[in-house]
């Protein structure tokens, strides 16, 4: 019988769940404070476990339990969970993306109104037995202008619940689709800069990665208008906290409402929650009755599911297939991944519609939509969350109203297996193709109507070009001159003789610095230039949680 581990406070709802299924055993230890020694104890005796954040599972913690195959972490965010360890013991982990949406979003709306109309200083002023009404006036909403930035599921239900405040709604999101904003009444920008500063208010919900961390900046504050309000209840790290701390003592920006913190507490040296003009609360997002209960409900679920019928919902680190199938298709799958991330860096700032997949030869064999998702977790994942997986990449897609279309055709051409994908922005189409070469090589083959053999894989300096003598001497010249080591060269053009459009693709060593990158840029016979970065070649599938 599987036992299941739960701990954290779990609401009485989600033991429910857990109850009314009979072929699971609970281990309740949801009002007991355990050391990591006995967690680590406690899961070696259980099949799953249920955590919220209070529970840390690192990799000192999960290293050898045998017998441990889930963990659901009964909300959103995984931080306190090691994903790398829980993956190496072959420990899936899910999360309950959705049972917080409306607490959080409502939440930052609170924070936005009670910044606006100064209710924590006044209520406090009550409390000290003063009448200061003249000393807390305050501003309306209606009319104002929002700036939202990340429109993912909170993001939208912020939107809409300032739409119903008649505010005029901006929003900034790569892959949102400017049909579905238009649809949601939200004024898309795909430029964040342009966006920031028409704002009135500015609210952030993305999550926390190397793109967005410090997104809301000083120089970016320094751009604003003058008196701004900036709101963050998603998480820490996203607004520079000194830089927003600064921004309000000049008088950049009028006040702030901040539910999140790089530090949790804050430490002493973070001074924003010590300044009267910032509105701050504890990390409160989900925590109201409902969000709790509904996490919970969906966390017992969830693992049920998983433990009883073998199903797998909202996962962040496996695949639903065998490891026979898996080592046959994966050089399929990798391949599939590369092109998405290839295009996703060589479009970067334009506005993705959707893609086209075509697998050829073999490819065709094999499980299509398994390559497809692997093509759409590397074509979202570079600009978007980092839990952008083979399993929930085709639902992330299709909620930002990116159409993802296959087709397959046994036949063989040049060769013996193609998969070619074409993505539609819009300013255009671009496409890619690829081919494997054994069973632990990928190749480029083609870039849009050029064919070319290159590795695909690390370092990646692409860029269009004149076919004119000399120019290949001179960029090699370049590289040299500023220590970048060329391992490899593929060039592609338009036609069999000189003269014409023409690409190329240098597989690198090293990373060029920018001046470097600007002085080919320069070149006049230079007519576009693009550093790609995609994993070594054999490098770990950790999109498949593996």
């Amino acid at each position: 019988m599987p036992r299941v581990l739960v701990t954290d406070g779990l609401s009485e709802v989600g033991l429910q769940v857990l109850r009314n299924e009979p072929s699971i055993e609970i281990v309740d230890k949801n009002k007991v404070k355990m050391t990591p020694d006995e967690v680590r104890e406690a899961l070696r005796d259980v099949d799953g476990v249920i955590v919220r954040s209070a529970t840390k599972l690192p990799a000192a913690v999960l290293e050898g339990q045998e017998r441990l195959k889930v963990i659901v972490r009964a909300g959103v965010g995984v931080d306190s969970i090691d994903l790398p360890a829980a993956t190496q013991e072959g420990i899936v982990v899910m999360n309950t993306p959705t049972g917080n949406t409306t607490s959080t979003a409502e939440h930052a709306v609170a924070m936005m109104m009670a910044l606006c109309r100064n209710i924590g200083p006044a209520s406090q002023s009550m409390r000290e037995g003063r009448w200061d009404r003249k000393l807390y006036a305050g501003t309306e909403l209606a009319g104002k202008t929002i700036g939202v930035v990340g429109l993912g599921r909170i993001g939208l239900a912020v939107a809409s619940r300032c739409r119903g405040l008649e505010m005029n709604v901006l929003g900034y999101d790569p892959f949102l689709s400017q049909e579905r904003a238009s649809e949601l009444g939200v004024e898309l920008y795909r430029d964040i800069d342009e966006m920031l500063v028409k704002c009135d208010l500015i609210t952030v919900h993305t999550p926390l990665t190397d793109e967005t961390r410090g997104i809301i900046n000083a120089e970016r504050m320094a751009k604003m208008k003058k008196g701004v309000r900036i709101i963050n209840c998603a998480r820490g790290g996203i607004v520079d906290e000194a830089a927003l701390a600064d921004a309000i003592e000049s008088g950049q920006v009028a006040g702030a409402a901040i539910d999140v913190f790089v530090n949790e507490p804050p430490k002493e040296d973070c001074r924003l929650p010590g300044l009267p003009q910032v509105l701050c609360t504890p990390h409160l997002g989900a925590s109201t009755e409902e969000a709790q209960e509904q996490v919970a409900v969906e966390a017992g679920e969830i693992i049920s599911a998983f433990l009883v019928r073998n199903e797998v919902r909202h996962a962040v680190n496996m695949v639903p297939i065998s490891g026979k199938e898996l080592e046959a298709v994966r050089p399929y799958l990798d391949l599939g991944h590369r092109l998405g991330l290839l295009l996703s860096q060589l479009c970067k700032g334009r506005q993705l519609k959707g893609a086209r997949l075509q697998l050829k030869g073999d490819a065709a064999n094999r499980p299509v939509k398994l390559i497809a998702n692997a093509f759409t977790a590397g074509l979202l994942s570079h600009s978007l969350e980092a839990n952008v997986n083979i399993i929930n990449a085709e639902v992330v897609a299709s909620s930002r109203g990116i159409n993802i279309t296959t087709s397959s055709s046994g036949e063989t051409g040049a060769f013996s297996t193609l998969i070619s994908a074409t993505i539609e922005t819009e300013s255009g189409e671009l496409t890619a193709a690829g081919t494997t070469f054994g069973n632990d090589f990928l190749r480029l083959v083609r870039l849009d109507e050029y064919h070319l053999d290159a590795y695909l894989d690390g370092l990646m300096l692409v860029y269009r070009h004149l076919d004119v003598p000399g120019l290949i001497g001179a960029i090699g010249t370049t590289c040299g001159k500023h220590n970048v080591n060329i391992s490899h060269m593929a060039l592609g053009r338009e036609k069999a003789e000189p003269g014409g459009n023409a690409v190329a693709v240098l597989n690198l060593d090293n990373a060029p610095s920018q001046e470097a990158r600007d002085e080919i840029a320069a070149h006049e016979h230079v007519t576009g230039l693009e550093l790609v970065e995609l994993p070594p070649a054999g490098a770990p599938l950790p999109w498949l949680g593996l």
